[in-house]
């Protein structure tokens, strides 16, 4: 980072708690009058935003407003060049940094779309982005990821060449006006993909006026109010949430760019919300859980400073967690809003400030529709249900996506006639799959899905994609996956299969790591001879066996680190092999507690005995609790053997008495 523009970072500016979101029936919305005028066009917000303000801040570069601007208008002079606008698609192959940021809007000043390419997924799942999307071109540093194309016969352009002056740009009176492509309001902003039933990743269409729609109604609910904000950028880009961040920068607010380590990692991410003087921080449940007590530990937010906007969703929160916010939110320390949506529904859909009442019990709930949509709780025969009626939600208004990509029959299907009395002509809703309460005052509670969809750290996940590939190895005759709430400490899939060859558990873990993303990857594999079946024949899901407990080595799928809270367990609480020394014992009696494991050996690996990224984050946890010492995440993957990580904790001792 540059001194010249962090040598004095602003105080959080002060926050107003925001409206009472409106009331909804089962059968409307936020207002069930004539749809809204549309807001401006984001680029439009953009284009008005002080140019010497500062835009981006990241580990690799940082842009003010006019070295932004600099960069989308050059970006996208030589997409043009390409043959690149309105409908294009562009691939954005990049980690979260200043450049990804410079591409996303240059993209969007082009008139093109964009689509997210995580350079963390498997390759194959990468190419099948690029190709099923038909994409137009790819942005990638360099050569991308693995220096080979993503898809032959598709222009790969290197970011550096697109920005043409060399990694710093400089903004000056020749820089041309920043004047994007003329677009209306359903031409394509973005596409994201999401899990597929089928097998197959969707990729969802969403327009120019829905993603400005987002912006303004989050601005209206009073979730997105503060002026000169400082958000931060944490979630993946493959990750819808990261719209509702990056959106905010179109209307004035500093990106700040949060890098693996530091969201992997609740004491890097507590010290950056500090040091750059977040004010607006997006998250999921699990990721919040372990961060709340490194957040105004003391109830006191700062001489001058506003309350830090905590934006949680991607899963359900607990009652327990509830419980927790409400109570940090009540000393000034943060406010906290509950936020619920479908991709196919641009991000955000209903909204509810989590708070508890004195005196009562915590009762989380997602809140209510946003401005500007319009709900329906629909019962099996698509008729509204009353108050404290159970339904499945579908969702209408102009937010409504445009479709999956390339696939119109499923299009067809989850995107139908808006069947409301107070609907659009020839409007359309969306149905979500998600089973809802009507609860007093319009607002929702949510009871889970109607399928075999899951959310597990913010991603949904279709459970049939999973088991398709679990079958596509040759010797898998069968396969069904479920997500467990405990496996090894935290929620995680289980994938049962049944083999009509060998398999080994190593070699299918492996497939799989090189098809799925990490995050949908099953933590453990189990082998059956056969599967239950109800009386009817078809497979009991609830008759499937608890899988093993972690007492035995089995290799670990990578995983995506988001977070989860620390679990009880007491000092010594461990049965750890003969031959340890102190520290290795005391670091043993930390991995039973975290892991469940009944017998642990110097040479065992925290990975190999079923650990994995909320299980890390755990284990950090437990051992700034039992042996004072601060270990970063990192270094438990990089020292996953007991006693090397022993060792380095010993180091860490000496360093700090020393």
């Amino acid at each position: 980072m540059t001194t010249a523009m962090t040598a004095v970072l602003p105080e959080r500016a002060r926050t107003p708690l925001g409206p009472a979101f409106p009331p909804a029936t089962a059968d409307t919305g936020a207002d069930s009058a004539a749809v809204r005028p549309a807001p401006a066009d984001l680029l439009d917000r953009l284009a008005a935003v002080p140019g010497g303000r500062a835009a981006v801040v990241a580990a690799d570069r940082e842009l003010t407003f006019d070295e932004l601007r600099a960069d989308a208008m050059r970006i996208a002079g030589r997409l043009a060049a390409l043959g690149v606008g309105p409908e294009s698609v562009v691939a954005l192959c990049l980690p979260r940094g200043a450049g990804l940021v410079s591409a996303l809007i240059g993209t969007l000043t082009a008139g093109a779309a964009y689509l997210p390419v995580d350079p963390r997924l498997p390759a194959d799942r990468r190419r099948y982005l690029v190709e099923d999307s038909g994409a137009d071109a790819v942005v990638a540093l360099g050569g991308g990821p693995d220096d080979m194309p993503l898809s032959p016969g598709v222009p790969h352009l290197d970011l550096a060449e697109l920005l043409a002056d060399g990694t710093a740009s400089t903004a000056t009176s020749s820089a041309p006006a920043y004047r994007p492509a003329p677009v209306t309001g359903n031409t394509l902003a973005y596409v994201i993909y999401t899990s597929g039933s089928t097998g197959r990743p969707k990729g969802v269409e969403i327009g120019r006026e829905a993603a400005s729609r987002l912006l303004a109604e989050l601005e209206e609910a009073g979730i997105a109010v503060t002026e000169g904000g400082r958000v931060g950028w944490n979630a993946s880009p493959s990750f819808d949430a990261s719209v509702q961040q990056w959106t905010r920068v179109c209307r004035g607010d500093t990106l700040v760019m949060i890098d693996d380590e530091t969201r992997a990692d609740p004491a890097l991410l507590a010290a950056l919300v500090a040091d750059e003087a977040l004010t607006d921080l997006d998250l999921t449940p699990s990721h919040a859980d372990p961060l709340l007590e490194l957040l105004g530990a003391d109830g006191d937010p700062g001489p001058g400073a506003g309350p830090l906007t905590l934006l949680i969703g991607g899963e359900a929160i607990s009652p327990a967690l509830w419980s927790r916010i409400s109570a940090l939110a009540a000393t000034g320390a943060v406010r906290a809003v509950n936020l619920y949506g479908p991709t196919e529904c641009t991000v955000d859909a209903t909204a509810g400030w989590i708070e508890t009442a004195a005196g009562e019990a915590a009762a989380p709930h997602i809140g209510a529709v946003l401005p500007g949509l319009r709900m329906r709780v629909l019962d099996e025969k698509l008729q509204p249900v009353g108050e404290d009626g159970v339904g499945e939600l579908y969702l209408a208004g102009p937010r409504v996506g445009r479709g999956y990509r390339r696939r119109p029959g499923l299009t067809a299907e989850r995107f139908t006639a808006d069947l409301g009395p107070d609907a659009e002509p020839g409007g359309r809703m969306y149905r979500t799959g998600d089973l809802v309460r009507v609860l007093p005052g319009g607002r929702l509670g949510y009871l889970g899905r109607a399928d075999g969809q899951v959310k597990l750290r913010g991603f949904r996940i279709e459970l049939p994609e999973i088991e398709a590939a679990v079958t596509a190895h040759g010797s898998v005759a069968e396969a069904a996956v479920v997500l467990r709430e405990d496996v090894h400490g935290a929620p995680g899939l289980v994938a049962y299969y049944r083999a009509t060859g060998p398999v080994t558990e190593a070699a299918l873990k492996e497939r799989l790591a090189a098809a799925l993303p990490a995050y949908m990857v099953p933590a453990v594999l189990v082998p059956l001879e056969r599967f239950p079946t109800t009386v009817n024949g078809k497979l009991d899901r609830t008759a499937l066996p608890e899988p093993p407990q972690a007492d035995t080595p089995r290799p670990a799928g990578p995983d995506s680190p988001t977070g989860s809270g620390s679990g009880p367990a007491g000092p010594g609480a461990t049965s750890a092999g003969d031959g340890l020394s102190a520290s290795e014992a005391l670091i043993a009696g930390v991995w039973t507690a975290v892991l469940g494991a009944e017998a642990i050996g110097p040479e065992d690996n925290f990975f190999k005995l079923g650990g994995h990224s909320l299980l890390a984050i755990k284990l950090v946890s437990r051992v700034r609790a039992e042996l004072g010492v601060a270990l970063p995440v990192k270094a438990v993957y990089a020292n996953p053997r007991l006693r090397d990580l022993a060792a380095h904790i010993d180091g860490l001792v000496a360093a700090h008495d020393a």
